[in-house]
């Protein structure tokens, strides 16, 4: 995984979050019984998946990662984006900070589970699971689009322009 790469997951995330400010706010928090139960929901569990793994495990840049439900209940999609724009600013980081180093475990507790027992992961292996994490909801989002009724956009990081 390199930066250009990342290029083409941010691409394919603003595709699917230009599509999801046009939804309505009924539309956009509906929950559908699957998921993270709405759009919204999934949105801020994906960005939410950066912070945790790479904002507070590998940077420890944070331990408060997780939003309160009151937060998460007052979100718009403006916010989500900038959610996302400082999980990305994580991604930008560890690209720095663990250039030389991105395949070396880090060891320690999980600063957001109390008794959490020691974890052993490269930044390298938290990347590719962020991003995998990320498509993973993606596909879920884009079902529950279809399940509003809507035709969602294609978000495949094959139909982005050469």
């Amino acid at each position: 995984m390199d930066r250009h790469e990342y290029e083409w997951v941010k691409q394919t995330r603003q595709i699917l979050l230009d599509q999801c400010k046009e939804l309505s706010d009924n539309d956009f928090t509906k929950e559908l019984g699957f998921g993270f139960q709405s759009i919204r929901e999934s949105l801020i569990h994906v960005a939410g998946c950066y912070h945790a793994w790479l904002g507070s495990f590998v940077l420890s840049q944070t331990t408060t990662h997780l939003l309160t439900r009151e937060v998460i209940n007052d979100m718009q999609i403006e916010d989500i984006h900038s959610y996302f724009q400082q999980a990305d600013i994580y991604v930008e980081t560890v690209f720095e900070q663990f250039a030389d180093k991105f395949d070396e475990v880090i060891e320690k507790e999980l600063s957001w589970k109390e008794d959490s027992l020691v974890v052993r992961k490269t930044p390298h292996q938290l990347l590719i699971h962020s991003i995998t994490h990320e498509f993973h909801h993606k596909g879920q989002i884009v079902a529950m689009l279809r399940l509003l009724g809507y035709i969602p956009k294609n978000t495949d990081i094959l139909g982005l322009a050469e």
